[in-house]
């Protein structure tokens, strides 16, 4: 769900905001530049007050043993107010001693709860900012569709062309009774068997539940009994939602295992709409990235899903295996998640369509929660109306996600897209300049870093330089379609300080892993990996964190004014713009911009299969069409649009 930012590898320091462009697992050296661990007091103490097996599994005591953790003295009480940036006076320290140590037995009595990830926080995000009138019920209605797609060269003898096929394409297949669901499952199957020791991008095949579905879907086909655009059609989910039956790993060592007696909400919708679940595909290590973790029959710890479009580099995540699958033709389309980049990322560099939905949109009832005030559930398909047509199922209150809104989707495909008013985001699509690398990032390093950082500095000023022809072009089209572009600039505000939320909720998510010991199960162990992440984030004092929310609420207005006099802005799909409207919910469609050509700066494979691991000659490039919060179909319908235009979206993969 959280692609940590789409940043690189290098060393914290060498990154600044406007690097959100490589990978999910990299967002947690973003994370620390920009000062997540700056903060700290009452879990500092906790962390200072330990011994040196304080990380092992035994370090917490239960209610029943004797006290683990020595006393709180005021020499931790300065040294901890040293970390939170704090003053205290001698007399101040020794009053705080009493409390503090009141505050540390509740919060191992709590800990004694070891709350499941399910166990939401009560205080539930609203992003429409405070004033602004939030949005208006009214009943769900089925998407409106342009003209009947060709399906004249689609047979099940044509495997390639019929694997990337659309899902309206299929659906036509399969209610004009040329194609059944039970052909199309096994077709897929098949496929994803195929490419999958090559791609990586399969947890668990849930083939005998794909079967059943698709010759029921074809018995009620047959009987006249359509249940919609999408019945029959074969899917993949990321592997933190719920399916009944079959493990749930979040993409991590330590759940292989997992199982959950009940359907995530998103399957039970999926179920309903007649669609066929045929796969649980990858996702990084509890949504970290591209790199997963250890889950049965996949061989050593660690794989990486791969971009089908070149499988030397990572399918970025972490809705890793969703975009592959799903670029390779291996599923109808797939559903993925966002926090921070995780539905963006693998839609760019796999070349699909992903639609990242307002914030309270989907309901999340039985997916992993990372950030409860972020995560997001959404499509990734071959097309903008396939997108629409998985959302329309799978929108609206649950009764349990109390985060919902109960705000329509009404998507129209017909409609006037010139219109619309739209904006784009000027800066972004400057050309870029090259970065100067200062000493204080390069204190401390060996020549060998610093010569690497230098060539990594350079090698990402080269891609972005060939990268900003796409984005211009892109204007180009659109106002060749007549469309107004007025251009606009995002609020200034220090979104990235906003990253204290997103540390601290995700260690909160996780907790029972860090005071446990078992992150030292995860995969990634790496100073910007989750484990490391977890830990900093016990220094983040509960004041700050509010004082970071408070912030996040200035935020919220400030993007409301924004986008107030806009239906849809456009913006190349990384950037600020990805940090910016994730914590403030607005919705973003991401839609292929065609490939980079043989003139492209080539792609270098790094040492440890990280970053740089992207672009090149044949990779794709993407453009994202973001709108107001809950305007989700406006978004859709000018990408929507664009696509008919350039054609982008019908390319794929030679497999």
């Amino acid at each position: 769900m959280y692609h940590p930012g789409m940043t690189s590898d290098s060393k914290p320091a060498s990154l600044p905001t406007d690097l959100l462009a490589t990978t999910r697992r990299r967002f947690l050296a973003v994370s620390a530049a920009t000062g997540i661990s700056s903060a700290i007091f009452p879990g500092a103490l906790l962390a200072l007050s330990t011994t040196a097996s304080a990380q092992s599994a035994d370090a917490v005591s239960k209610a029943s043993d004797q006290p683990a953790w020595p006393p709180i003295t005021p020499e931790m009480v300065q040294a901890a107010s040293v970390i939170a940036a704090i003053k205290l006076t001698p007399e101040q320290t020794k009053m705080l001693l009493e409390g503090l140590t009141r505050e540390r037995e509740s919060i191992l009595s709590i800990r004694e709860l070891h709350l499941p990830n399910s166990v939401a926080p009560t205080a539930v995000f609203n992003p429409v900012p405070a004033g602004t009138p939030g949005p208006t019920p009214a009943p769900h209605q089925p998407v409106v569709t342009g003209p009947a797609p060709s399906i004249a060269d689609l047979s099940v003898s044509r495997e390639e062309s019929l694997a990337f096929a659309t899902i309206r394409q299929l659906g036509e297949l399969l209610h004009k009774r040329k194609l059944t669901s039970l052909d199309l499952a096994k077709l897929y199957l098949a496929r994803l068997k195929r490419y999958d020791p090559t791609l990586h991008f399969v947890i668990t095949l849930t083939e005998d539940r794909a079967l059943a579905q698709a010759a029921a879907a074809d018995h009620e086909l047959a009987a006249g009994k359509a249940r919609g655009p999408l019945h029959g059609i074969p899917w993949g989910a990321k592997d933190l939602l719920a399916v009944k039956g079959y493990p749930t790993t979040w993409g991590a060592a330590g759940f292989e295992n997992q199982t959950f007696n009940e359907d995530a909400e998103v399957v039970k919708r999926l179920d309903a709409a007649g669609a066929v679940l045929v796969a649980k595909l990858t996702m990084g290590a509890l949504a970290q990235g591209d790199l997963w973790g250890y889950p049965p029959g996949k061989g050593k710890p660690g794989a990486r899903t791969r971009n089908p479009w070149n499988p030397k580099q990572g399918s970025s995540g972490s809705s890793a295996g969703s975009a592959s699958a799903t670029a390779a033709g291996c599923v109808g389309f797939a559903i993925g998640t966002e926090t921070l980049g995780s539905i963006s990322s693998p839609s760019t560099r796999c070349g699909v369509t992903g639609l990242r939905p307002s914030f309270g949109l989907v309901p999340r009832t039985g997916a992993m929660a990372l950030v409860w005030s972020m995560d997001k559930i959404g499509p990734i398909t071959r097309s903008v109306e396939d997108c629409a047509l998985v959302l329309n199922a799978i929108y609206g209150p649950d009764g349990v996600d109390q985060s919902v809104q109960p705000t329509p989707f009404h998507a129209d495909f017909t409609s006037d897209i010139r219109r619309l008013r739209v904006g784009y985001i000027e800066s972004a699509f400057k050309t870029p300049t090259l970065r100067t690398i200062s000493d204080e990032e390069t204190k401390g390093m060996s020549a060998e870093d610093r010569a690497r950082l230098e060539q990594q500095n350079h090698t990402q000023f080269e891609q972005r330089t060939y990268d900003a022809q796409f984005h211009t072009r892109a204007l180009a089209t659109l106002r060749d379609m007549g469309v107004q572009l007025t251009p606009v600039e995002l609020p200034k505000f220090n979104f990235s300080a906003l990253l204290t939320i997103l540390a601290a909720e995700s260690a909160a998510a996780f907790d029972d892993l860090t005071t446990s010991g078992r992150d030292a199960l995860l995969s990634g162990q790496e100073p910007y990996d989750w484990p490391n992440s977890f830990r900093t984030s016990r220094f983040i004092p509960a004041v700050d964190y509010i004082q970071a929310e408070r912030a996040r609420a200035l935020a919220m207005a400030a993007m409301h004014t924004t986008f107030s006099n806009f239906d849809v802005l456009v913006t190349p799909s990384s950037g600020l713009q990805l940090v910016a409207t994730n914590f403030c919910g607005q919705p973003a469609v991401i839609v292929p911009n065609g490939l980079r050509g043989p003139d492209a700066p080539p792609f270098v494979q790094s040492q440890d299969d990280g970053w740089p691991d992207d672009g090149g000659p044949g990779t794709p490039v993407s453009i994202t069409f973001l709108a107001p919060l809950y305007q989700d179909a406006k978004a859709a319908a000018l990408a929507h649009a664009y696509q008919q235009k350039t054609g982008f979206h019908l390319l794929h993969p030679k497999m």
